[in-house]
């Protein structure tokens, strides 16, 4: 057996079976994580959702900003972008079932015998992964909620404040920032604050701001995991102190990255065409 984490898809399914197909990944003995963003802005997003659902017990997902952001515009509380291509999935017979099911997928996964955490952004650096685990569960309890409370929640979801955690937070702005932290980080100042609306690479960062895993006095993790992230195209491949970044840019024409967990950390990765070009 072996356990393999990917990096992420964002509907570029046609790559991610010539990845498998490299890997030599078979169902019936090994184990896929994937890191979230299965949907959005490839060409593919209803074939790789229904991949992944379709491996039942052989694959372990968790959510990322863009599978939320299909979850809100299925509910209605959020329209759809120019460079978004989830309409197919909104409009596929099996999209109820779809997205019923991805609903109730992890915002964080852990498995202490293979050492390694995964969650779509990171860590938040004001966090360890005991609290972190703590408040996954709050969100992932709104999510998979009966659909008026989950509406709910989706109608309540966006916004970019509050920008830093305070265990004090309550109702839907507690909610808004665990989400945030948890699928949409990259960048933070010294006192914790998130940078929203800045994707670049870090030799290009604001003034102020560092990556989450290089925030001055970061949290330790308080076990022996190592966290694995994708979110960052722009970041690639990287790994450090208690962690290890795997989103390599697939749909910019970039990689789609493995890495094996159940060993060396082995990286294997497929040369992606590129399904849209920067800014697109």
């Amino acid at each position: 057996m072996a356990v393999y984490c990917i990096g992420d898809i964002q509907g570029c399914n046609s790559e991610l079976q010539r990845l498998l197909e490299q890997l030599q990944f078979d169902p019936q003995r090994d184990l896929i994580w994937f890191v979230g963003d299965i949907v959005n802005r490839g060409p593919e997003s209803l074939e790789a959702l229904r991949f992944v659902h379709s491996l039942g017990n052989s694959a372990v997902t968790i959510l990322g900003n863009h599978d939320i952001h299909l979850l809100a515009a299925w509910r209605g509380h959020a329209s759809l972008k120019p460079a978004d291509t989830l309409q197919d999935v909104l409009d596929a017979p099996d999209a109820d079932e779809l997205l019923h099911w991805l609903r109730r997928q992890p915002l964080m996964v852990e498995d202490s015998r293979l050492g390694y955490a995964m969650l779509h952004a990171g860590l938040y650096p004001r966090w360890t992964l005991t609290e972190a685990r703590e408040y996954a569960r709050e969100a992932e309890a709104a999510l998979a909620a009966p659909e008026p409370e989950f509406d709910a929640f989706m109608a309540n979801l966006y916004g970019d404040r509050p920008d830093r955690w305070s265990p004090t937070l309550t109702g839907w702005d507690r909610l808004r920032f665990i989400i945030n932290a948890f699928t949409r980080m990259r960048y933070c100042d010294a006192e914790g604050r998130l940078l929203m609306d800045y994707k670049g690479a870090p030799e290009t960062r604001p003034h102020g701001y560092v990556p989450w895993f290089e925030v001055p006095g970061r949290r330790p993790v308080g076990e022996p995991l190592t966290v694995v992230s994708g979110h960052w195209s722009t970041l690639g491949f990287e790994e450090g102190t208690g962690f290890v970044a795997i989103d390599t840019g697939c749909l910019w024409g970039g990689t789609l990255t493995a890495i094996r967990l159940d060993g060396t950390r082995e990286r294997t990765a497929y040369q992606c065409p590129g399904a849209r070009r920067p800014g697109g």
